[in-house]
């Protein structure tokens, strides 16, 4: 029977989330800071798993009027019609700009959908105390942070869209209320993914807290930078 691998918590041990200098903290109550770069060392992030669930949910609130309302108003000869992100999906496909659309529906739909059932798949399996597939969870959790940044495309699209056509009174663009809603689902959504912390992922796996090595006071930093 193979026992559990020895992790930086059960070695008393904390990872600086600045840097990623492993060291041992000062004491318990007061890890102290990094001897590298300075920042304040955290065992784990306070209340992460509550912070983090309150804004996936407000980003998934969020989420339905983004691709319900408008986010595009175009006025043509005095007539305006208004656009959702699905109905400007469609009309890119039907006018044979089929790479476009498929660009816009990844960036717009897939992807702010993909992080929300990701990082509650992440908070459920810490909640559950789930020991399979660490590994696999960790790297889930970096993707969601990686593709985090490309998640504005719709809202940069639309910006540039309203600045360059202005063509009064033959043509003139406004962004719609759904741009909002859609913004505010990508900034929740990154912000949920800084909350959430990842170490939780494994400290179900270690025995995190009941098997940890105490850590003795002003004990030296280890400057290792080993994972």
């Amino acid at each position: 029977m193979t026992s559990a691998p020895l992790t930086a918590n059960k070695a008393g041990l904390l990872s600086c989330e600045t840097c990623g200098l492993l060291a041992q903290p000062a004491s318990v109550a007061e890890p102290g800071y990094c001897p590298r770069c300075g920042s304040a060392l955290e065992s784990r992030r306070h209340r992460s798993i509550e912070r983090t669930w309150a804004l996936v949910i407000a980003a998934a609130i969020c989420y339905i009027p983004a691709n319900m309302l408008p986010v595009l108003g175009t006025t043509t000869l005095g007539s305006t019609e208004y656009d959702t992100i699905m109905g400007g999906v469609v009309f890119l496909f039907t006018s044979g700009s089929w790479p476009l659309a498929l660009i816009v529906l990844i960036a717009s739909v897939m992807v702010p959908l993909g992080k929300l059932v990701a990082l509650s798949y992440l908070l459920i399996t810490v909640q559950r105390g789930s020991m399979q597939g660490s590994r696999e969870r960790t790297r889930l959790y970096r993707m969601v942070e990686f593709i985090g940044r490309w998640s504005m495309l719709d809202v940069f699209v639309d910006t540039f869209t309203v600045a360059l056509v202005q063509l009064d009174p033959l043509m003139s663009v406004q962004p719609g209320p759904g741009v909002l809603f859609f913004a505010a689902v990508v900034v929740l959504t990154m912000i949920a993914a800084s909350t959430f912390d990842p170490r939780l992922i494994w400290d179900a796996l270690s025995g995190a807290g009941s098997e940890s090595i105490p850590l003795e006071e002003n004990s030296p930093q280890q400057e290792s930078n080993l994972g």
